[in-house]
């Protein structure tokens, strides 16, 4: 059995006009979950640059228990490429798959400029500060 990345219980307040799941909600979770399993490859800061292939197979109603199962598929020069698999709980029912896709992330140094994952001997570059980096002044996060 394999473990969830993250799992979240899907609520009223995460629903479009038709009363199912918004879509926007499931893709926020998604990246997080890919998210975590990109910084378990390093100690940069990394940020989202694509999400591939997004496919919803099924609607997640409120109540469902989603579970996120993100896996690493693979490491780039300075990106990392994550798929993760999505699926819903309703109670008493087998899990279903809800949503999947593919998300990279590239490191990035403390200029948000893209810096490689490790050297050739796999050591990390010493000029790039690991995360947190210093952010920019007035930066609100």
């Amino acid at each position: 059995m394999r473990n969830p990345t993250i799992r979240v219980l899907m609520m009223p307040r995460d629903t479009n006009a038709w009363g199912t799941i918004f879509g926007g909600v499931l893709l926020s979770h998604l990246d997080q979950a890919a998210g975590l399993e990109a910084i378990r490859n390093t100690d940069h800061r990394i940020v989202t640059i694509a999400m591939k292939e997004v496919v919803f197979h099924e609607p997640v109603l409120i109540g469902d228990l989603v579970s996120f199962y993100a896996e690493t598929l693979r490491l780039g020069r300075t990106s990392i490429t994550v798929k993760v698999e999505v699926e819903a709980e309703r109670r008493g029912q087998v899990p279903i798959k809800v949503t999947e896709a593919e998300v990279t992330f590239v490191a990035i140094d403390s200029e948000g400029r893209p810096t490689p994952l490790r050297t050739e001997d796999g050591v990390s570059p010493a000029e790039v500060p690991p995360w947190p980096a210093k952010l920019p002044a007035g930066d609100p996060l």
